[in-house]
């Protein structure tokens, strides 16, 4: 009797066709993974957290607000920007006694979303977009903004400064906090 030869002697064992599929898929799956990372780290900002869970502040040219420094060249009733929680602008308040607020301004209108300038000819936050106001500790006087400007605590550990999540009471209203 004769052995048969041909196409079904070619094909390859099972156990090597997994292998090659496992092999195929993880190669796929590999340059995906080195494709998609760049992507995703993206819009995952930096970290700059500090030992409290907050962040440091940064100024405009992301360098850490240094109290003694930031108190030397900024003088009493100053509101100042610097980058806060989540990157937003966040102002910082100088007190008369030549210390910070323990309180950081959250910049962004409650209206629209602009970046709320501090005049301080008039002493009050301003919106250039469509007229809102709010007093120093950012509280709505004027509106369309319906709500007050967001709080975070504004702390020194080591000499810098940082912000943490504000979710006790507004102490300018008396009610919970709406960003919270």
């Amino acid at each position: 009797m004769a052995q048969l030869t041909g196409p079904a002697d070619d094909v390859p064992s099972m156990g090597r066709r997994q292998f090659m599929n496992v092999l195929m898929f993880g190669s796929e799956a590999l340059v995906a993974a080195g494709a998609l990372y760049p992507v995703i780290k993206y819009f995952i900002p930096p970290s700059s957290g500090s030992s409290s869970g907050g962040v440091t502040a940064k100024d405009a040219l992301g360098n850490d607000i240094v109290l003694t420094d930031y108190l030397a060249s900024h003088p009493a009733g100053d509101h100042s920007l610097v980058q806060g929680l989540k990157g937003d602008p966040t102002y910082l308040v100088v007190e008369e006694d030549k210390a910070i607020a323990n309180y950081g301004i959250n910049a962004v209108c409650t209206h629209l979303g602009c970046v709320v300038p501090w005049n301080a000819n008039e002493n009050k936050f301003m919106c250039p977009c469509h007229g809102s106001q709010y007093d120093s500790t950012g509280k709505v006087v004027r509106g369309p903004a319906p709500l007050s400007l967001a709080l975070a605590h504004a702390n020194v550990e080591d000499n810098k400064v940082t912000l943490t999540p504000w979710t006790e009471t507004d102490f300018r209203t008396d009610e919970d906090p709406w960003w919270a």
